[in-house]
């Protein structure tokens, strides 16, 4: 009998190393005869990540003709790569052309499992406040949250459980906090009180949920469920964590949303309106469901994770 056998993209990625990581950890512990193999799908497969790759493949998701035999004898298809740049036409052929292409090669070989990572970008402006999925309709504002929308479609359609985290913190995470000191360098204040509702998940604990759910028979596929952690953070408490870790600057007081608006707009700091009001009002996604049905524990919230993170985000802000 051959051993079972999970494929992955976005293995160099922020999350996708993360749960190559994770996957690696749990291979290992497995005695001899139990492990699955590891297959990497990608354009490059750098020293580290060959170190806990077991095969890979040459593939590029903006080359359709790349992914030719990529899931042969494949169980578990964990798509976790994505284009998340302004260029629609390049977000287009990776992430709808790609995952169209990724799906119909997981239908012809068979795989059993397929979890596609997506975005609770794709719902659009909020405020939201522990929405259920789809309980409003997706209204993507960015080429990438667009073609990440339209990607779901393919990969329902093929039998994956399709994941919308919220923002994702931990090491390697170069766009939440990153963007947060930005936006506290133009507003420093707490954004409408810090009363903000944040869907959040660290980057570790999706790469549990993400792994868990490579092996769990439930959720079933054909199913798009929200990945953040269950508890949603508040923005106030969210800034009060990394100023205490030394990652931002401490601050206070009041800053009403249209304050806001109006600095940002004076300002040069490369975020749009839609992107601060992220961090700034209700973004809050129920998440639970996903959590109790892969029966995997949430672990004890974003806010808990970012000691662990806060050295690696000091050195990330700095060298900015």
């Amino acid at each position: 009998m051959r051993p079972r056998r999970v494929a992955l993209t976005g293995a160099t990625g922020f999350i996708g190393s993360a749960v190559l990581a994770a996957l690696a950890r749990d291979r290992d512990a497995l005695p001899h005869h139990e492990r699955y193999v590891v297959r990497v799908l990608g354009r490059r497969l750098p020293d580290e990540t060959a170190a806990l790759t077991d095969e890979w493949i040459a593939a590029d998701l903006s080359e359709p003709g790349t992914l030719g035999g990529a899931c042969r004898d494949v169980d578990v298809l964990l798509h976790l790569a994505a284009s998340l740049g302004p260029d629609e036409a390049q977000c287009a052929r990776v992430n709808v052309g790609g995952t169209a292409a990724l799906a119909e090669e997981a239908v012809r070989a068979g795989v059993g499992r397929f979890v596609h990572l997506s975005t609770s970008a794709v719902y659009g402006p909020g405020p939201h406040r522990g929405i259920a999925v789809n309980e409003v309709a997706p209204a993507p504002t960015s080429a990438a949250s667009r073609t990440r929308l339209a990607a779901e479609e393919h990969a329902l359609a093929a039998g994956a459980v399709v994941l919308r985290p919220g923002l994702v913190t931990g090491v390697g995470d170069r766009w939440a906090v990153p963007a947060l000191a930005r936006l506290v360098e133009v507003a420093p204040a707490l954004w409408e009180g810090g009363r903000g509702l944040l869907s959040l998940v660290d980057v570790t604990d999706l790469a549990r949920l993400v792994t868990r759910l490579a092996h769990a028979p439930e959720p079933a596929g054909g199913t798009v469920w929200h990945a953040s952690h269950p508890e949603p953070v508040r923005s106030g408490d969210l800034l009060a964590s990394l100023a205490a870790g030394g990652v931002l600057p401490a601050v206070a007081g009041d800053l009403p949303w249209e304050e806001c608006r109006r600095l940002l707009r004076a300002s040069e700091c490369g975020l749009n309106e839609r992107q601060f009001a992220l961090f700034a009002l209700d973004h809050w996604y129920d998440s639970a469901a996903v959590w109790r049905l892969a029966s995997c524990p949430p672990g004890p919230g974003p806010l808990a994770r970012l000691d662990a993170a806060a050295a690696w985000y000091r050195s990330a802000l700095t060298a900015r």
